[in-house]
């Protein structure tokens, strides 16, 4: 019974209130992350990053995954996310989530979330992963390694999570979406003839420098790309996080000597040794084209130069009030957060008691129908016993009556009985009774005279001794 109410519990507060899902965290399981090798050249991740706190997860949004993740729980920023080139969606939608795996995995939640709906929900949660809080007040940007503008509407919403983003300086932020989504477009989009294969691996290199103490900043940015098309080919951008306006390009192989010792990120270098010259030329001068591009823009204009300075100074001066003001609008979005998950927990709460005193109204019932049930089935049954019981009475006084009478009558009939065998008893009794006279008159008689015949004895041996004794004794003649 307590089962069937904590699930009837369970199922009214996920219907009302149902989360957000859209990644799943697998740790070193390769079996769950290989859902997600399909954002990997011949679908073989990145080797060389084994540090037990690198998180692997499969970020999904609508069930389907959108693209991969690498995750360091010491520095609360993603090692890398590898995705593909979509078409970039008209609109942009921004909406942050969390993973509560990586903090809380025992919950039950396996998927992303928003963190406004887990926040008092998941235990422990930011402690392995950086959280808006961490941001607010930073001076730092929440910015995406796989840019939400290269991407259709379901992967762009895939890509505000929080362990997507790394801290970078609003300027920074700007120019490495720019850069990224000018060199994807210009130069490496139109030198892969499938499109399908053009795999993008976007990453950044933890810094001692921490934001709030707690979530690294990229001392350096960095993007390879690998189309591995019949003419296959694979470069290395690389961008300093102190000069916004940097952008090297380098071969895959010169790009893995500057991350971890070991890595390899693609299988084969993608045929780095074996790619073509001219195609290799023509996308290097793509990109110096666009990187020539932002110096000529940023240089030869005077005017625009000093109208920039001016914008730069104005932002300056505007960035405090800019900055309180986005504190108070957090500030007042996190009460009314707050409001509304109070009122959640009052309607939760005010639910839950609901429903307790329902199902025990309900338990109520039952038993009180169940009681009157087993009086109604118990009433044919009594009623059949005390009519047997009745019948079975009945018979023991007809029992009782009939012995009584039975005792009664016997004490007549007997007695006329024994008066009617009287005369016969007494006629045959007669010659029975003279027998015994004829007996007893006989044995006195004879008692008699062996009582005379006893004394005529006694008198003559007494004679005999007296003779003897006194009379002298004779001859033999005598």
């Amino acid at each position: 019974e307590r089962t069937m109410k904590t699930s009837v519990v369970f199922l009214l507060c996920v219907s009302v209130f149902p989360g957000f899902s859209q990644g799943r965290v697998v740790g070193g399981d390769e079996t769950g992350f290989a859902e997600c090798n399909v954002f990997f050249p011949g679908q073989i991740p990145p080797e060389g990053f084994t540090e037990p706190f690198h998180v692997k997860i499969c970020q999904q949004y609508n069930k389907e995954p959108r693209f991969a993740t690498l995750y360091s729980t010491k520095d609360k920023i993603p090692l890398y996310s590898a995705f593909k080139y979509t078409k970039p969606a008209q609109t942009e939608q921004e909406s942050w989530l969390v993973e509560p795996q990586i903090d809380d995995p025992e919950n039950d939640l396996h998927e992303m979330v928003r963190e406004a709906d887990v926040v008092g929900t998941v235990a422990n949660l930011g402690v392995n992963q950086a959280l808006t809080s961490d941001y607010v007040g930073s001076g730092y940007e929440r910015g995406l390694l796989n840019p939400s503008l290269l991407n259709e509407e379901d992967f762009q919403m895939a890509t505000y999570t929080l362990t997507n983003a790394v801290p970078l300086s609003p300027s920074l932020s700007k120019s490495w979406h720019r850069d990224i989504e000018r060199v994807v477009e210009k130069a490496l989009v139109p030198h892969c003839s499938k499109k399908d294969h053009l795999y993008l691996l976007a990453g950044a290199m933890p810094s001692s420098v921490r934001v709030k103490g707690k979530v690294s900043v990229p001392e350096t940015l960095w993007l390879a790309a690998c189309c591995d098309a019949p003419e296959g080919w694979s470069l290395g951008l690389v961008k300093k996080a102190n000069d916004e306006n940097s952008l090297a390009d380098l071969t895959v192989r010169e790009l893995e000597k500057q991350l971890l010792a070991g890595v390899h990120l693609f299988k084969g270098n993608c045929g780095e040794d074996n790619q073509s010259q001219e195609k290799t030329e023509a996308i290097l001068q793509a990109v110096s084209q666009i990187r020539s591009g932002e110096q000529v823009g940023t240089s030869d204009n005077q005017e625009a130069k000093d109208s920039g300075l001016v914008r730069k100074v104005a932002g300056i001066i505007a960035t405090p009030f800019i900055k309180l003001l986005e504190l108070l609008i957090y500030v007042f979005v996190e009460l009314v957060k707050f409001v509304f998950y109070f009122l959640w927990l009052v309607i939760k709460r005010v639910g839950c008691t609901v429903l307790d005193g329902i199902y025990s109204l309900w338990n109520g019932v039952v038993s009180y129908l169940k009681a009157i049930s087993m009086v109604l089935i118990s009433i044919p049954y009594d009623v059949g016993r005390v009519i047997v019981n009745i019948f079975l009475g009945f018979l023991q006084i007809v029992q009782d009556v009939m012995s009584l009478t039975y005792r009664i009558l016997c004490i007549p009939v007997g007695f006329v009985l024994h008066l009617a065998a009287f005369p016969y008893h007494s006629i045959c009794a007669i010659p029975s009774v003279l027998k015994d006279m004829a007996t007893g008159i006989g044995g006195t008689f004879l008692l008699v005279i062996d009582a005379t015949a006893a004394l005529l004895h006694g008198f003559y041996y007494l004679a005999g001794h007296i003779v003897k004794r006194f009379v002298p004794k004779g001859s033999s003649d005598d």
